[in-house]
């Protein structure tokens, strides 16, 4: 399975202190250990360094992240995204507009997403997302 890891988890897995013991990093780690295949684009890439302040920490995210493809967007993913974000709101859902680039690059590139941000599992029925909830990936 290809695993598109949303900021929320790399957030709690990254933590200073010690990663967190959540259903979702448990299932990152695993999946770093060859499981699945993880991903990330550069939005994910982009909020995770905005997060961490210190030259240190940058540098080593920055050569963790080197052995991840990145999934590019291109216009049709600009368009699916804001398609989404549209769908969403006629049911009365909220998703941002990076949430939803995210989605649209999960579903274009049949990723299961890994996150711990609960808007995309109140959208995730709406516009056809495959989000990974405690063991299973749930469209």
């Amino acid at each position: 399975m290809s695993l598109l890891v949303d900021t929320s988890v790399w957030s709690l897995a990254l933590r200073r202190d010690r990663p967190s013991a959540s259903a979702e990093v448990e299932h990152l780690l695993g999946a770093l250990r060859g499981r699945d295949v993880v991903v990330t684009t550069g939005l994910i890439l982009q909020e995770i360094l905005q997060g961490f302040v210190p030259d240190r920490a940058r540098v080593q995210i920055l050569d963790r992240f080197a052995s991840v493809p990145l999934l590019e967007p291109d216009r049709d993913d600009y368009v699916g995204a804001a398609e989404l974000r549209n769908q969403c709101r006629q049911a009365g859902v909220q998703l941002g507009t990076v949430d939803a680039l995210i989605a649209r690059l999960a579903i274009s590139h049949e990723c299961t997403l890994l996150t711990a941000d609960r808007d995309f599992h109140h959208a995730a029925p709406h516009i056809g997302l495959t989000v990974w909830r405690g063991g299973t990936a749930v469209p």
